[in-house]
């Protein structure tokens, strides 16, 4: 009877040891902790840009869409980048970032950039209404969709900036 008590007890600290192991590898998943710091890190540049080219501070642009530079392509090339600096250039992981990458910011520099300026145009048509109008009242569209191909560009570039400089951490510090 102790020793079916021994083996769940082990059972039992295998399955936690396990699990806390998981998590570790989660954090310290270097593609995985590159995008979300370049997420962070765009979001936060885009209210300092706002300052810098408006000059008035605006909180909204953390989490806001537009703007410099894109977070989207920030994200998705500190992924890319992440996965062809631990797997390697050839891996076909890094060819799946790679093209998902290339797509994200084909759309945000195409089409969302495209909506972006239709929702522009369609909120000026709408103000010039009359005000008996039945469309004069609706809530105007959003206008910060895509981004400019220096936007896109840009958070390329510090995607991959980000996920070298993680790349570079990561082989300072001691392995386990």
């Amino acid at each position: 009877m102790g020793s079916t008590a021994e083996e769940i007890a082990r059972a039992a600290s295998a399955a936690n040891a396990s699990m806390v192991k998981s998590q570790y590898e989660a954090v310290t998943n270097l593609p995985l902790v590159a995008a979300f710091v370049a997420f962070a890190v765009a979001q936060s540049l885009k209210v300092l840009t706002t300052w810098y080219k408006e000059k008035r501070w605006d909180v909204k642009r953390l989490y806001g869409s537009g703007g410099m530079p894109s977070s989207h392509s920030a994200t998705v090339m500190g992924l890319a980048c992440a996965i062809g600096l631990r797997e390697g250039p050839a891996s076909p992981l890094f060819a799946i970032a790679l093209v998902l990458a290339s797509i994200v910011m084909y759309d945000a520099s195409g089409v969302r950039l495209q909506a972006g300026r239709q929702a522009e145009v369609l909120n000026q048509i709408v103000f010039e209404l009359p005000p008996e109008h039945p469309l004069a009242d609706i809530r105007p569209l959003r206008e910060f969709l895509g981004h400019t191909p220096p936007q896109v560009a840009a958070g390329a570039l510090l995607g991959c900036l980000i996920a070298y400089m993680l790349h570079l951490i990561s082989l300072l510090s001691p392995s386990t």
